[in-house]
């Protein structure tokens, strides 16, 4: 019992969704279209917003380290500057066996006595030349247990050395004070009366002046700077005391295998931005670390605010949209309500409705048109025309035959009541170029753009009623489409080739329309991939008994040479090409001549 209650149920919402207007359609279709495409763009706004921030953030951070890196490296080149000037301008040019160096080196310190804190100069066995600004060793320290000592000795003359930061209390001081320095060391040449000894020039850097620079990149903000060596010792951290004392933690011997660049990365938990920049001739490197968290700002208030717009928004497309519906499928519906009409058998063209948009008016008009056409013709004798006109009206009535007008309208409320009103659009679109075309101002000569257009029409209309379940391809060369041709030559060939041969193949059928100039003649080519003619039906095609095949327009491929060998003589007319399980090929010969040259100027048809 459930079960029959559920499938009723099912059943009538069913039927309730095949009747829902199309009003109501078109308000939630694109209401639910600006909704999506509107999310869409919040997103990607959203998503560019954060980017950026975090580029601009990461920019900011790279000019930090940039200007540390500079600052550094200037340091370190005025150190070395000392360093070299104490060897090359003074220790080079001394015989220690009777000159000394504390003059100078009292001399070099004083001029750079801010950023020192001491230099000296060591025998290779440990002894202490000359230092300044004090010369005396404090007991029991012997230089050769040194780490920078040990580490420089094994390096090549003149090669500079730094060391990492360490205490400096090897000599004696007044004040019993004692500074943090880092270690700038090279191995060095000594003069003694021609026999050269090797020596260390020691330079102790002031390690406060490394600190102030990087003190002043993190006065602000969660992100820091701290400087390491080449083995991943930290040189420098703003929070170097709680690392030491295990309070905290730092990724600084991963960052030491980083090559200079942006990384991100994650450490106890906490994604973050890393930037390195390494420090010449020391192997040091400066790291950048700043939360991501940071890097995008407050995107809280931007969410909050992108909602409420989008919110409203939203409210003002729903309003929007059944305002718009309405306005538009009004006319829509009162046209089908009276091509209802035409269908039920009442040719009256005063119940046809004209209003709403051009496109929805101008079908109207051309309904109201086609529908005196159509009384008019059902009243004319055939019998009394010349066969000239007689072959015309064929052709004219097949295009515009009640019954293909009531198929394709049919096809037009079916599409409606389904809900597919683009494809209803475009086949009422398709319609009304069809029939335009057809009409052509009771012209019978045409140009080969309108006769394409019409096939294309023709074809838009076809595709739709037989699903899709063939392709078609046009390929007109632009410079024939202003030439002439008689109208209704080319739709009832690519009918044939519908009703005949593709349109009851189990693969998808191809139809080729191909237009061309060979020889100063046009060449108009409608090829289909069906199974063949026969070559016993073939050769009989042509002839006026092959007029009528049955299922299509009632256009025979007679009637098309007759009229085009009626107005062109016999040297153009058509010519029919087949393969069985290949396909046909309907081949038109025309004379090349402009439509301009043909109206003869006065605007006027020839007759």
């Amino acid at each position: 019992m459930k079960l029959f209650d559920f499938q009723n149920q099912f059943h009538r919402l069913r039927r309730a969704s095949k009747r829902r207007s199309i009003q109501l359609v078109i308000s939630i279709s694109f209401t639910l279209v600006a909704i999506i495409s509107m999310s869409f763009m919040a997103m990607a706004f959203y998503t560019n917003y954060i980017n950026t921030s975090r580029q601009n953030a990461i920019d900011n951070d790279e000019k930090i380290v940039e200007q540390i890196s500079w600052n550094l490296n200037s340091y370190l080149r005025n150190m070395m500057g000392v360093s070299n000037s104490m060897y090359y301008s003074v220790i080079k040019n001394l015989d220690l066996t009777s000159d000394s160096m504390t003059k100078e080196m009292d001399i070099l310190y004083e001029a750079n006595k801010d950023d020192l804190i001491s230099i000296a100069c060591i025998s290779q066995d440990g002894a202490l030349i000359s230092a300044a600004p004090i010369a005396t060793r404090k007991n029991g320290v012997d230089f050769t247990e040194q780490s920078w000592f040990s580490d420089t000795e094994e390096e090549k003359v003149e090669n500079f050395h730094f060391s990492a930061p360490h205490v400096q209390n090897m000599f004696e001081s007044d004040n019993y004070r004692y500074y943090w320095v880092v270690s700038l060391t090279r191995s060095i040449d000594l003069n003694y009366m021609g026999y050269i000894r090797r020596g260390i020039l020691l330079v102790d850097m002031n390690y406060s002046a490394i600190e102030q620079m990087f003190m002043k990149a993190n006065e602000s903000g969660e992100g820091y700077v701290y400087l390491i060596d080449s083995n991943g010792e930290i040189i420098y951290h703003p929070a170097q005391k709680a690392i030491y004392s295990g309070l905290a933690n730092e990724n600084n011997i991963v960052a030491s295998g980083y090559d200079d660049g942006n990384y991100i990365e994650t450490f106890e938990g906490n994604e973050r931005a890393v930037i390195v920049k390494t420090v010449g001739y020391t192997g040091w490197k400066i790291v950048s670390v700043t939360p991501v968290k940071e890097l995008i700002g407050e995107s809280f208030q931007l969410r909050v605010f992108m909602l409420i717009i989008l919110t409203i928004t939203i409210f003002m497309i729903l309003f929007g949209n059944l305002f718009i519906a309405r306005v538009v499928t009004d006319p829509i519906k009162k046209l089908e309500d009276s091509i209802g009409v035409i269908d039920a058998g009442m040719l009256d063209e005063d119940v046809i409705f004209i209003g709403g948009t051009h496109e929805i008016r101008h079908l109207g008009r051309t309904i109201k048109s086609l529908v005196v056409q159509m009384r008019t013709m059902m009243e004319e004798s055939v019998a009394e025309q010349k066969e000239k006109r007689k072959s015309e009206l064929n052709a004219l009535q097949a295009q515009i035959n009640p019954h293909f007008l009531y198929n394709t309208l049919d096809s037009v409320v079916w599409m409606i009541e389904s809900e597919k009103y683009p494809e209803a659009i475009s086949m009422i679109t398709s319609l009304a170029s069809l029939f335009r075309i057809s009409l052509s101002k009771g012209n019978n000569i045409i140009t080969i753009r309108d006769e394409i257009t019409h096939a294309k029409n023709y074809l838009a209309i076809q595709k739709v009623r037989y699903k899709n379940k063939f392709e078609a391809n046009i390929d007109v060369d632009p410079g024939i489409e202003d030439c002439i041709t008689i109208k209704l030559i080319i739709q009832p060939l690519i009918e044939n080739a519908i009703y005949h041969a593709v349109g009851d193949l189990y693969d998808e059928g191809v139809i080729d329309i191909k237009g061309y100039e060979k020889d100063g003649d046009i060449y108009i080519e409608v090829k289909d991939n069906g199974m063949g003619i026969p070559p016993e039906k073939l050769k009989d095609l042509l002839k006026e008994k092959g007029k009528s095949q049955g299922k299509g327009s009632g256009i025979g491929l007679w009637n098309i040479n007759q009229r085009i060998n009626l107005y062109f003589k016999e040297d153009y007319g058509l010519k029919i090409e087949s393969e069985l399980d290949v396909g046909t090929t309907a081949i038109i010969h025309l004379p090349k001549i402009s439509y301009q040259e043909y109206m003869g100027g006065d605007g006027n048809e020839k007759k």
